[in-house]
């Protein structure tokens, strides 16, 4: 039997010629990606005789689409499909498997498996948990390829460790950079796409802000289902610099024993947010997080108030205290924050939008990494496109806390006009820090 294969683009051919143990292939759509996949399996599983291959897509009926029609098609004759077993089987013994992880831990079944090689398509649909299980099952006493690749478009639940992985290339002490190669593929790069439906670049075209950068040319910063497509680094970050004394200050948390995150915030006099300093910390009592919060909190600064979530007031079991007891025991008195989730995810859509005077109403310092990050990569709950989908949860900590104190903000209480100094009245917003005069507004303040 003979086995035609269209020629490659250039993409394609890289994707085909990669060594590395990791290698990763995407971006936008209509890329070419299912095809390499499918094409690179069949070829490593007719030169090696024997290797264990294993394709994984989210759920089933995405692989019968993509993969196994088309392959059944392809191998007539070559390779034989098992309905029982899920795999084709090659005459020298090579076997292409296929499975599927809908759920979270349905990873776990691969524990203890070996394949040689692992391809993860549309890999941002798999969470790091996933990702971390499966690799471990690339091993075996042979000769053979041991590696895994995956295919992937900006978005989904996995998409913010595969875009540090593979884009941002931000690797921890435990993971060797030259493991990792990443390449970016655009619509426009598969020439089959191009000349047998053209429509279909022009339907990306007219794609809404957004979605085009990430399905048309695969940008990682902006992609679907993205919560906040208003943050953007280059408008809302800015270096560190020296604030007024007289704006207002405030902390906000939220606090669990899996993440501490702490902001420090200053209110200018039109109401802006400035976020000055962060503090996340994994694994801290409630007095470690009191401690670190004191000392961060450099001497003679003023705190009006440290906002926190609700449930710290609920009676413990065990203490019978509550949490926000056991901070003011710490040396940190608490306000209760409101936090009704979608009114306060609207009014932080609210401070990130650009105000009249053509400004963003919240500044971030770019030393704050987590909240800038978390805020680019948390997406909508899938059963309520009106919230922020609470997986993974990782990242959910700095926009949550974030979250009260733009909801505190937004309920307001009495006006007051904070008292200047000589400093304030000769500063301008653009001598502080991005231009226009301050203004001689009453700031409005929750109490």
């Amino acid at each position: 039997m003979t086995l035609t294969i269209s020629k490659p683009s250039p993409k394609q051919m890289e994707f085909f010629q990669a060594r590395a143990r990791f290698v990763a292939y995407g971006g936008a759509r209509g890329g070419g990606k299912s095809w390499a996949v499918r094409t690179k399996a069949v070829l490593m599983a007719l030169k090696y005789a024997g290797i264990r291959i294993l394709i994984l897509r989210r759920t089933f009926p995405e692989l019968r689409e993509n993969h196994i029609l088309p392959m059944k098609k392809d191998l007539h004759g070559i390779a034989c499909y098992r309905e029982t077993d899920k795999a084709f089987t090659f005459p020298k013994g090579s076997r292409i498997v296929f499975g599927y992880c809908a759920s979270e831990h349905d990873v776990d079944q691969y524990q203890g498996q070996e394949y040689d090689v692992i391809f993860i398509d549309e890999a941002t649909h798999f969470t790091e948990y996933q990702f971390s299980t499966l690799t471990p099952c690339i091993r075996g006493v042979n000769d053979f390829p041991k590696r895994m690749y995956l295919t992937c478009n900006p978005g989904g639940v996995g998409h913010m460790w595969v875009k540090r992985l593979f884009v941002d290339r931000a690797f921890r002490p435990t993971e060797r950079p030259e493991n990792y190669v990443f390449i970016q593929a655009k619509s426009t790069d598969n020439p089959y796409l191009v000349r047998s439906d053209p429509g279909y670049l022009e339907y990306l075209d007219n794609l809404p802000d957004g979605l085009r950068e990430a399905w048309r040319d695969g940008r990682w910063d902006i992609f679907a289902g993205q919560y906040f497509p208003e943050f953007r680094r280059e408008t809302h970050v800015i270096p560190p610099r020296t604030l007024p004394d007289a704006w207002p200050r405030y902390r906000v948390i939220d606090y669990g024993l899996d993440m501490l995150a702490c902001y420090w915030a200053a209110i200018d006099y039109d109401g802006r947010i400035w976020i000055y300093r962060e503090l996340c910390s994994p694994g801290l009592i409630v007095s470690q997080a009191a401690g670190a919060m004191r000392e961060r909190t450099p001497p003679g600064e003023t705190i009006r108030y440290t906002l926190a979530p609700p449930d710290l007031w609920s009676t413990q079991k065990v203490s019978g205290r509550t949490m926000a007891e056991e901070f003011i025991r710490c040396g940190v008195s608490l306000v209760k924050a409101p936090n009704q989730r979608v009114h306060g995810w609207l009014a932080l859509k609210e401070y990130l939008k650009l105000w009249t005077d053509g400004r963003p109403g919240m500044l971030i310092f770019e030393d704050c990494k987590r909240l800038i990050r978390d805020l680019a990569a948390v997406q909508h709950d899938e059963k309520n496109p009106s919230d922020v989908a609470k997986e993974p949860h990782e990242y959910t900590h700095s926009p949550d806390a974030v979250r009260y104190l733009c909801a505190f903000r937004a309920a307001g209480a009495e006006p007051e006009e904070p008292e200047r100094d000589e400093y304030d009245e000769g500063l301008d917003y653009d001598e502080a820090m991005l231009g226009g005069a301050l203004s001689e507004d009453y700031l409005t303040y929750g109490g």
